[in-house]
């Protein structure tokens, strides 16, 4: 069981890093939100992950609300966001062509929105959160990619660019 005075510790060490990283990068929940926002409306138009998203999720308000509570968490290190996102993404229909592209647009949207630093430190978490989750709907898959590889599909042939 914590002691409340570690509990009031760890609040103040957590309202410094945050402090910080809004400092170093300018990045704040204005910004956050006009990231995801721009984001997911790429994703909903786009022909390949658009419909991934459409099959599954009928009210985007709830969901745009814990995206933003996520990239919160994630850039500001703010701890906003208590939720499980691998759960989620295992039984989607997805492979390394799906996380190409939502890294794609990701990294697009954080360059025309955002400050160079601020995007620079979105862009090296997004490439982070979409190795994870692709390493993890392979090993729900029964698929252990070794270090370089990437997920495909039995039924889909993928080769990445460049």
């Amino acid at each position: 069981m914590s002691h409340p005075a570690d509990t009031e510790d760890a609040a103040t060490r957590r309202a410094a890093i945050v402090e910080r990283v809004r400092d170093e990068t300018g990045i704040d929940e204005v910004m956050i939100a006009r990231l995801v926002d721009g984001f997911y409306d790429r994703v909903r138009a786009d022909p390949l992950i658009g419909p991934v998203f459409k099959d599954r999720i009928a009210d985007w308000a709830p969901h745009m609300e814990q995206m933003r509570l996520f990239w919160s968490s994630v850039a500001l290190m703010s701890g906003a966001y208590h939720g499980r996102p691998m759960p989620h993404h295992l039984p989607l229909p997805v492979d390394a062509r799906h996380f190409a592209r939502w890294r794609e647009l990701f990294e697009a949207t954080a360059r025309d929105l955002c400050p160079p630093v601020a995007a620079d430190h979105f862009i090296e978490r997004a490439r982070r959160i979409a190795q994870n989750l692709e390493r993890g709907v392979a090993g729900a898959n029964g698929v252990l990619l070794a270090k370089g590889e990437r997920y495909l599909r039995p039924t889909e042939a993928w080769t990445p660019k460049g």
